[in-house]
């Protein structure tokens, strides 16, 4: 089914209010399911959402007519949301319904990680048929993050660390192959998704301080962002620093630009830690980053904003990690 009508300038969503008899019952989980595979979030008992645009508007087409057959009754309207919720807060219903997707993904690979490929029950065969299905089922949530979740860096770091075995090397190319191309990391534009939080912040703070001290940000939306030539990509899908296997970006940053020193390692544990929520260091710190990112964040939508506050604590926090040479408390 497809549909010419556009969607009108300002409307910003769809919304699909339905209806179902009580009988048969497993009609009301089919629906269910169906709309969870479609990405809709529910805004209101049984009203669900999705972005406006001709896709969802003929997804929800189809809705329609299965509900109908179902005997149930439903419509969609076109919404400009203007008071009691905003579009912020219905973004952020999407982001989080992907982020316990993207969790789920992310803690199957690590399980998948773990698993001991010489035990009897389980061959090389059966961990890449596994690899391919959590690949497989990344895919399927990465076609309806309509907001680009953050929980999609880890989540693919991980999966193309299991695809890429214990052996072999990332096809992204380092910073020494970079330099090697005869295309320094220097007076460099560096492009990362809107609305930075730990790890974008972070890894700035590392590319301006230790590694590109001309660096420029660009700040994109999280999905469908063609790279610019001579631009470089961090902490987003395809970029040149992302996360890899268990790693976060700025660690990945870490590992590629040759920073050995133990203050950015330790600082590295901590945004590790906060970033993939897997408590693999537990360093005493952690709460306490933590919640001064989360306070920068809260009080400023400007990413630029973001950066300047959490260089100040990072700056801090280095120099109190470098004066006791790294190591934990």
């Amino acid at each position: 089914m497809s549909t010419n009508s556009e969607v009108p300038e300002g409307a910003r969503w769809l919304l699909l209010i339905h209806q179902l008899p009580a009988k048969p019952a497993y009609a009301r989980v089919k629906i269910w399911r169906r709309l969870k595979g479609l990405g809709a979030v529910t805004v209101k008992n049984s009203v669900y959402a999705l972005p406006a645009n001709a896709e969802t508007r003929e997804d929800f087409a189809w809705l329609i007519k299965e509900i109908a057959e179902l005997g149930g009754e439903a419509f969609v309207c076109e919404a400009v949301l203007v008071d009691g919720i905003g579009d912020g807060e219905v973004q952020a219903l999407f982001d989080a319904a992907r982020d316990e997707d993207y969790a789920e993904i992310s803690t199957a690979a690590r399980e998948l990680a773990g698993t001991d490929a010489t035990r009897a029950d389980t061959t090389r065969s059966d961990l890449a048929t596994q690899v391919a299905r959590l690949r497989r089922q990344l895919d399927e949530i990465v076609a309806i993050d309509f907001f680009g979740a953050d929980g999609r860096e880890p989540a693919e770091g991980l999966v193309s660390g299991l695809e890429a075995g214990p052996h072999e090397e990332s096809d992204v190319m380092t910073a020494t192959e970079i330099n090697a191309a005869s295309d320094p990391l220097k007076n460099r534009i560096w492009v990362t998704r809107q609305g930075v939080q730990v790890d974008r912040i972070a890894s700035a703070w590392l590319i301006r301080r230790f590694i590109d001290q001309a660096a420029r940000f660009k700040f994109v939306p999280g999905t469908g962002y063609a790279a610019e030539p001579g631009e470089l990509r961090f902490d987003m899908f395809e970029g040149e620093f992302t996360h890899r296997g268990d790693r976060c970006t700025f660690e990945v940053l870490l590992a590629d630009a040759k920073l050995d020193d133990p203050a950015l390692a330790a600082i590295g544990e901590i945004i590790h830690d906060i970033d993939l929520k897997d408590g693999k260091y537990g360093r005493e710190e952690t709460a306490g980053v933590r919640s001064l990112i989360a306070g920068i964040a809260s009080s400023h939508d400007d990413d630029t904003q973001r950066l300047e506050r959490g260089a100040v604590l990072l700056d801090n926090l280095y120099s109190s990690f470098a004066s006791n040479q790294g190591s934990k408390k």
